[in-house]
This record gives structure tokens, sequence and C-alpha cells, in this order.
């Protein structure tokens, strides 16, 4: 079994929704689905198969969740001293060479990864082209769209 990298902060947020699965909705599912019963005749009651489908999408999350911390190499982003190399953890500031468009991404593992709040996954194709270059390297992208060029700004261990 290899570990997968996560942050310290993606595997608090993982914790949390797990408590939340299992201390919050659980018990809220599993309620909803005795009062379901309660109706009568399962075969044509709507509320408890809804209740069901809650149940069974909580559990395989709560399996996930279980699976993703269990099989996760924890790493600690702000003790990191990689000598301003762009690595696992590390938040890039880019430009975007052909449209002067800057952004800003943390490298993750591949369970906390939101492309939405700026986090992607380490494998990913622009934290692949990324890794190992430093702050004033540029870096060439393999996007569907093209090659995409980017300049490094800044590189930090936030």
């Amino acid at each position: 079994m290899s570990l997968s990298p996560m942050t310290t902060r993606g595997a608090e947020k993982l914790r949390e929704e797990l408590h939340q699965l299992k201390t919050v909705d659980r018990p809220r599912i599993t309620k909803a689905i005795a009062e379901a019963r309660a109706h009568g005749d399962l075969s044509e009651n709507a509320e408890y198969h809804a209740a069901r489908e809650q149940q069974s999408f909580a559990e395989g999350r709560i399996n996930a969740i279980d699976s993703a911390l269990a099989e996760a190499q924890i790493i600690d982003i702000t003790e990191l001293d990689a000598e301003g190399r762009v690595v696992f953890g590390a938040t890039v500031d880019l430009l975007n060479v052909e449209t002067d468009a800057e952004v800003t991404y943390q490298i993750v593992g591949e369970e906390e990864a939101d492309i939405s709040a700026g986090l992607i996954s380490v494998t990913s194709p622009i934290a692949r082209a990324l890794i190992g270059k430093e702050e004033g390297d540029s870096a060439d992208v393999n996007a569907p769209s093209g090659i995409i060029e980017y300049e490094i700004l800044s590189v930090k261990y936030i």
C-alpha cells in the first residue's frame, strides 16, 4: 500500500467531515429510516427509500474518508525547507505569459484538491510541470487547450 500525500489542513478538514457524518448525519438518517418504517408498507414508501439512499451515500463517504486518512502521508508544509523550490504543499503565484493573468495555486493531495479554491492535485498537469522549479523559472503546462506557459512569481510554504 503506497501512501498518498496530504496536507495537515486537508487531513483536518476530512476529520471534521468524518465527525459530522458520524455524529450528526448518521443519527439523523437512522431516525428518518425508523420514522419511515413506522408508516407501514416499505415497498411503496418514498420516504423510506430516500432515507436508505442517504444512508448509502453517507456510509460510502465515511468509508472513503476513513480509507483516505488511513492511506495518507500527512505533511506539515510549514516545516518544509525546500530552498525556494516548488514541492508538494507549496503555494505558487503564477503569471500566464500569454494573457498576463495571475493565479495562485497550492499543490495538495488528490483527496483535498479543489480548483475553485486554488487547490490543485499533485498529480495534475500543472503541478507536475511546476514541481522542482524555482521563483523566476517558467513552466510549460500541457493543457487540453494546448501548451500554456507560466512564469513562477513566488513560492511560499504556508
